[in-house]
């Protein structure tokens, strides 16, 4: 019996059944729990104040149940609050939210009073920014003062001169354990309790600031208090106090969640649970880091509705998603109308054979995944274990799905590169939903696994370009449109920047280097010094470009004024030196073995041995970079060695994968499949599966206990998604660039026997191998993808493209 290829599929049938059921029950949870749990709290205001939990065990990253804290800075804290006034009333809890409030405003600013014996005493901080933060001392809340500015919003009478007559941003009140400490003095809790009712009827109805913050009274903790503390404050008498001021408060003033109505009273429950006993010293007063969060929640609450609407939308908790603007819900709508109509025309047996009709329902999930409230989104969290469990499950993954050809698959062929980019893909993809980038010791490996796809786009390019020597036009167009489709409509429908998906500009500039390296005097390609000599120039004035100042911004700032790009030249000249030199290597790399099989070296007798020092050395070098690279003070350190040593494991691990005829026979069917769609999953998992603009993680179910489940949901659903756009997007290329009437097979890949498969998409490009089943009847200028029409389809579209960029709203 004659053994054959086999290559890792699932049952068509039940593949797309699982991934549609998977879609349309997120969807169903989506919006049921939007119409029933979400009605009265659609922004989540509430759920920030009053349900959350510790991410981690030191106690660091606070998640508000379904939504994201934004972390303020100065700059952005300043920003909101301006030149206007934010007060604090209260006891000495209070006056420790107070100073780590004005420190977020300021950092110059003190986190205590000074030791001077005036603890017991008014305390007023001038951020830089413009802003006043005042503090009133009175613990039992019940002073003239109080009431004055509570009924009249009187405290700015002292400060009118220099911020105006506006009412204070944020007032804050919180007391009550002195009137347990004080009983006697104080009247105990019936006076306490009465204090509260009447500082909640004197509030007016426009009410004495923006928003008004009650503090639950401090949850305490017994065995730290001193051992007079300790007969007076009883947990019981706390929670007594808390359970009578919620009723006050949601009694009189019923729950408005919508930030623009100015929430009546807020009332933090969740500043209680987020107290830890190995936090305190005296049971009282917690650490500085622990207050800090609760004054940054205080900043959520305040500012998140004033933050720019625009990408990255990395806040979410109280704050309304932006209307979409006339633009873009033209350009989501015409996608998905075009979609639906192709469909209608084709009338296809599967729905993938309208790739038009696929394209335009994974944008609308990706938008409402990522630019609504459909979905829940939350922070990410870094977990060592969670990181190697999910590295181990998907490396055993692989090694079950490994399968053998019967015969030598060639060098670097095919099936081994969708299986290095797939993997590749994984470890990436894992590194990104645990937000591993500030562990130096992870940031450095991704690095250059994002070093090797540019290696072996350098690699595979030029291999096809001196083997086949096709510079026509359509073969360009065919690479960028492939590259660049799905990024740029996400730009459009989900109103991004083209550059913020920074993996297909990359290649597509590298793409272009290559191209016009070699396409210029191609006749002498197979000259090797004049080609060699081609290379190094190109390597040089690449260099120069982008390493010296002022050509790079001159060139985004004619892109600015003719085609109204806003991009930012920094940004980009990062991107681009942080792996200048990596994309060169696979160039001469693919010179090098053209120039082995051309002169049958491997035939020679020497050439053993030579394969055994090379793997022997590629297992030094891949150690000695594991050694170095963890070894590195910080990321940044290592990002300086980057460019020069990259190199060095890429090309080590090329040795060692193909040692062997063995090694070159095998691979990973799943790897494969990952490798196949890597770029959909690249650029699908900024807004779907990862969420605001990659900053957090989507959840489908609500609870942060959930998140091992909505890992596999989202999973499951952002993996057949990015599947169906990768065949959808192939379509869409044949479609607007036409193909070629015979088909040839791209040079790096090996030659089979056996049945046929789906290629990857620079072989479909290449050999003009993509299509759908049946097309859609469209006008005669797209009816028929033949070459003499495909310049002028990507013209129109290129001048549609230009009148959206000048019309476009700037941010």
């Amino acid at each position: 019996m004659v053994a054959t290829k086999t290559q890792y599929t699932l049952n068509p049938s039940f593949s797309h059944l699982v991934g549609v059921a998977v879609i349309l029950i997120s969807l169903c949870i989506g919006i049921g729990r939007r119409v029933v749990f979400d009605w009265f709290d659609p922004l989540h205001c509430n759920a920030l104040i009053n349900r959350g939990s510790w991410l981690d065990s030191n106690k660091e990253i606070w998640q508000p149940d379904g939504c994201m804290l934004h972390q303020y800075s100065p700059q952005t804290a300043g920003r909101c609050l301006g030149s206007r006034q934010t007060i604090f009333i209260g006891d000495s809890v209070t006056r420790r939210l107070f100073y780590q409030f004005a420190h977020l405003l300021d950092p110059s600013l003190p986190t205590a009073p000074k030791e001077d014996g005036l603890k017991h005493a008014n305390h007023t901080l001038h951020a830089t920014s413009g802003s006043l933060v005042s503090f009133y001392w009175d613990p039992f809340l019940n002073s003239s003062h109080t009431f004055d500015i509570v009924s009249k919003g009187i405290a700015l009478q002292n400060h009118s001169n220099t911020y105006g007559t506006k009412q204070p941003a944020l007032l804050t009140l919180g007391g009550g354990l002195w009137n347990l400490r004080y009983s006697d003095l104080s009247g105990g809790l019936p006076a306490w309790e009465a204090n509260v009712e009447n500082l909640i009827h004197s509030l007016p109805s426009e009410g004495p600031s923006d928003n008004i913050v009650f503090l639950p009274v401090e949850e305490i903790i017994p065995s730290k208090l001193s051992p007079d503390r300790a007969k007076t404050m009883h947990s019981s008498d706390i929670d007594a106090m808390n359970s009578d001021l919620y009723h006050r408060i949601y009694t009189s003033h019923p729950v408005v969640v919508h930030p623009k109505a100015n929430l009546p009273i807020a009332l933090p429950l969740v500043f209680n649970e987020m107290l830890d006993s190995s936090y305190t010293q005296d049971g009282i007063h917690f650490s500085d880091s622990l207050i800090r969060t609760q004054a940054n929640i205080l900043l959520n609450l305040h500012c998140n509705e004033n933050l720019p609407k625009h990408f990255p939308m990395d806040a979410t908790c109280c704050r309304s998603y932006p209307l979409p603007g006339l633009l873009q819900l033209m350009s989501i709508t015409v996608l998905f109308g075009l979609g639906v109509y192709q469909l209608w025309i084709s009338r296809p047996e599967v729905i993938e054979s309208s790739p038009l009709f696929v394209m335009g329902v994974a944008i609308l999930l990706i938008f409402l995944a990522d630019r609504t409230g459909l979905w829940l989104k939350e922070q990410k969290l870094f977990s060592a274990w969670t990181f190697g469990l999910l590295c181990l499950i998907s490396l055993g993954a692989g090694l079950l799905t490994i399968k053998s050809s019967d015969k030598d698959l060639g060098f670097l062929n095919r099936e081994q590169t969708d299986e290095w980019k797939g993997w590749m893909q994984v470890a990436i993809l894992i590194y990104h939903y645990l937000g591993a980038s500030k562990i130096s010791g992870i940031y450095n490996p991704i690095r250059v696994l994002v070093a090797a796809y540019l290696f072996m786009s350098g690699y595979g390019h030029t291999t096809f370009y001196l083997k086949k020597a096709d510079f026509g036009f359509l073969r360009v167009a065919q690479v960028l449109v492939r590259l660049n489709l799905l990024t740029v409509v996400l730009a459009y429908t989900m109103n991004t920047d083209y550059l913020s998906y920074y993996f297909a500009p990359l290649v597509s500039l590298w793409y272009m280097v290559i191209y016009v390296t070699l396409a210029v005097g191609s006749r002498f390609n197979d000259r090797t010094p004049i080609l060699v000599g081609k290379i190094l120039l190109s390597a040089a004035l690449v260099t120069l470009f982008f390493h010296i100042p002022g050509p790079l911004e001159f060139l985004f700032e004619i892109l600015a004024r003719i085609f109204a790009i806003q991009w930012s030249a920094k940004e980009w000249a990062f991107r681009v030196k942080l792996d200048l030199w990596i994309v060169y290597v696979g160039v001469f790399a693919a010179v090098a073995v053209i120039k082995i099989q051309e002169f049958q070296l491997t035939d020679s007798p020497r050439w053993h041995m030579f394969q055994k020092i090379a793997v022997v050395l590629s297992a030094l070098v891949i150690s000695w970079f594991l050694v170095f690279e963890i070894n590195q003070e910080s990321k940044f350190t290592y990002n300086y060695w980057h460019p020069y040593i990259s190199c060095l494991p890429v090309l080590g691990f090329v040795v060692l994968r193909n040692a062997n005829a063995t090694l070159r026979a095998a691979n990973s069917q799943i790897f494969a499949f990952i490798g196949r769609c890597s770029l959909e999953t690249f650029i699908i998992q900024y807004h779907l599966w990862l969420a605001a603009d990659t900053k957090g993680v989507l959840l489908v179910l609500p609870g942060t206990r959930w998140r091992p489940l909505n890992f596999i949901i989202t999973s499951i659903m952002f993996i057949y998604i990015s599947n169906q756009v990768a065949h959808a997007t192939g379509a869409l290329v044949t479609t607007l660039c036409g193909q070629k009437p015979k088909a040839t097979a791209l040079p790096t890949t090996a030659s089979t026997d056996g049945p046929s498969h789906p290629q990857r998409w620079v072989d479909r490009l290449a050999d003009g191998a993509v299509s759908s089943p049946r097309q859609a009847s469209f006008h005669k200028l797209w009816e028929k993808p033949l070459n003499a029409n495909y310049g002028t389809r990507l013209a129109l579209i290129g001048g549609a493209m230009w009148t959206l960029n000048l019309l476009w709203p700037k941010s």
